[in-house]
């Protein structure tokens, strides 16, 4: 095998600077055109394409190995840099190229099995089978390399505001966080299981315990999930704990991170303090906690004015405690056909809506789904509350409170999204807070921590707890992104009696909270700091600043639909002994 070239500059970075310069590449061909006297060859390294040529100047030898290159054939080059006489725009390099004056062949390459090309189009689970070529895309090394610096930010950050970076166990004891967890079965403990971690929610709580102060840890967690477009089994954490800390101190550490973030790479100008809304104003307003601020299309509450109306299925929601709740599309009557409202329909039933009503709002008349049972004085009375005018398309829904905000909530986005509303280029940064402290079962009526028992109550909520638990908030906070959740926390509780009555209301007994968290409740005991934090969705946040539609995108290996890795086949089965060791039957 030849010797390796040494190089001395990446492909994709070459420009008109370098004209008349000896350089040395190293890459992947990507295609390879032979036109008698000259042979051009693009090629390629994570930093893009340096169109090479070869002509008819070099010796006899060289040129013949040149000609026989093929796509994905690994080499390297030196040569000199001209200006390209037929320049092309849509290339960064396309304003110069790389005479060829030496040239070696490091291996061959079958044909790939894909095309490596940022837009081929291939299907997905092609891409991950084979995604060490996947990988060789300029728009995926690009996604890499953005990953990266985000991380680094992070860590260059957080280490100039006090913070220590810690890791912490991947092998842990299981405790109910939310989602199955993935159990490891232990060998030198025949019949016992780890658990891999769902966050590190209670070692970063001990690290406060045990002084550590502020701690960071770009963590992996893993949950044994439904999988979706933001969502993989194994994804990564960039997790933070601070000790002496209310919610402002939290708030504002954070807020100083993404303005760094945005400016250092996104190169936007945030402006911070960012917006805080309650978690009930959020609701009432845009029927999700997430809430994407780009547009208007806000919820409007419509009991008072069709109570008592003719229509059975309004009244009847009302009569159960539910509400009656619609949207005003802005100049939508004319943007939205009846088979387009048919489609939004069905797809709002995905949410637990029933039924669509919607008004047409005319220059004389409205018409109306429901126009039967409303004379027009009745239905300009309703368009009045959303301060509706002509050609304006209102769509309404009518059922118990969270069906009737998860459907207009998932509505206005996606109208939003048909309308070409979502500029990406715009980030509407916002603080949701004060979400409740408990969920509770419509019928069991018991509660379950909408957090986790940790989440320390509003002090002047204290008071509610035994009374009416249902109204007490808690000191909670979520980072929000154009209608994306980019991370949230919360402020812990550190007193044991506070933690106690915490457990009696979630019907946690003294037994089982020892069994499920005894280790940590146990260090409480021995003098805890008021503390609190917040863990970001690495891979959503890189998602989003990247302009992505998966976060498949911006993670190097990830699992497909079913869990599954591609490339190494995972999960798969084991040897028979591997079992027998660990004392494992398979039903």
């Amino acid at each position: 095998m030849s010797n390796v070239f040494k190089r001395t500059h990446m492909c994709g970075i070459l420009n008109s600077s370098n004209i008349d310069e000896s350089v040395v590449l190293n890459g992947w061909i990507q295609k390879r055109r032979n036109l008698g006297g000259l042979i051009f060859c693009d090629v390629r390294d994570k930093t893009g394409i340096v169109q090479v040529v070869f002509d008819d100047k070099i010796p006899q030898e060289l040129f013949e190995k040149a000609d026989t290159l093929r796509s994905e054939y690994v080499v390297g080059v030196k040569g000199i840099v001209k200006e390209r006489q037929s320049k092309n725009p849509e290339l960064p390099t396309g304003d110069i190229e790389v005479f060829a004056n030496d040239l070696v062949i490091y291996s061959e390459a079958e044909t790939p099995p894909i095309y490596i090309k940022d837009d081929d189009n291939v299907d997905d689970n092609l891409r991950l089978k084979y995604r060490y070529l996947d990988l060789r895309k300029v728009k995926m090394q690009k996604n890499l390399t953005f990953r990266h610096n985000i991380a680094k930010i992070a860590r260059e950050y957080f280490d100039s505001q006090g913070f220590t970076e810690v890791e912490t166990p991947i092998l842990i004891k299981s405790t109910p966080e939310g989602a199955r967890d993935y159990l490891v079965p232990s060998r030198v403990n025949p019949g016992q299981f780890y658990a891999l971690p769902q966050s590190p929610q209670m070692f970063k709580q001990l690290l406060m315990v045990g002084g550590t102060d502020r701690y960071i840890q770009i963590a992996k967690c893993f949950r044994d999930e439904d999988l979706r477009a933001d969502r993989q089994p194994e994804f990564t954490q960039i997790d933070l704990e601070m000790s002496f800390v209310d919610e402002d101190d939290v708030i504002e550490i954070q807020e100083g991170f993404l303005k760094k973030l945005m400016k250092d790479v996104m190169n936007v100008d945030v402006v911070t303090p960012f917006p805080r809304i309650p978690y009930s104003e959020a609701m009432e307003r845009y029927g999700s906690d997430k809430p994407d601020t780009r547009f208007s299309f806000e919820l409007k509450k419509l009991n008072d004015v069709v109570a008592g109306c003719d229509f059975k299925v309004f009244t009847d929601a009302l009569e159960k405690g539910g509400d009656v709740r619609g949207i005003n599309i802005d100049g939508g009557s004319e943007k939205f056909s009846r088979k387009d409202i048919d489609k939004l329909q069905d797809a709002a039933k995905h949410y637990g809506a029933k039924g669509l009503v919607w008004m047409r709002i005319g220059e004389e008349e409205i018409t109306s789904s429901v126009s039967k049972f409303f004379n027009q004085d009745q239905l300009k009375e309703i368009a009045a509350v959303f301060e509706a005018k002509a050609g304006d398309l209102i769509l309404i829904v009518s059922d118990k409170a969270k069906v009737v905000f998860d459907s207009l909530g998932f509505l206005r986005r996606e109208i939003a999204g048909r309308l070409n509303l979502l500029d990406d280029t715009q980030y509407n940064f916002l603080w949701v807070v004060d979400f409740p402290l408990f969920e509770q079962d419509e019928e069991t009526n018991s509660y379950s921590a909408m957090h986790h028992p940790f989440t320390s109550p509003k002090m002047e909520d204290l008071h509610l707890l035994d009374t009416d638990p249902g109204k007490v908030r808690a000191k909670a906070y979520d980072i929000v992104l154009n209608g994306v959740e980019l991370g949230g926390g919360s402020i812990r509780i550190h007193d044991k009696d506070l933690q106690a009555k915490m457990f009696e209301l979630l019907g946690v007994s003294d037994e089982d909270a020892n069994e499920k968290f005894g280790f940590l409740l146990e260090a409480f005991r021995y003098g805890t700091p008021p503390h609190g934090g917040l863990a970001y969705g690495l891979d959503r946040l890189v998602m989003l600043l990247s302009w992505q539609h998966s976060i498949r995108e911006v993670i190097a290996f990830p699992k497909n639909q079913a869990a599954q890795c591609m490339v190494c086949e995972a999960p798969a089965p084991v040897e028979k002994t591997q079992l027998e060791e660990l004392g494992i039957n398979i039903k």
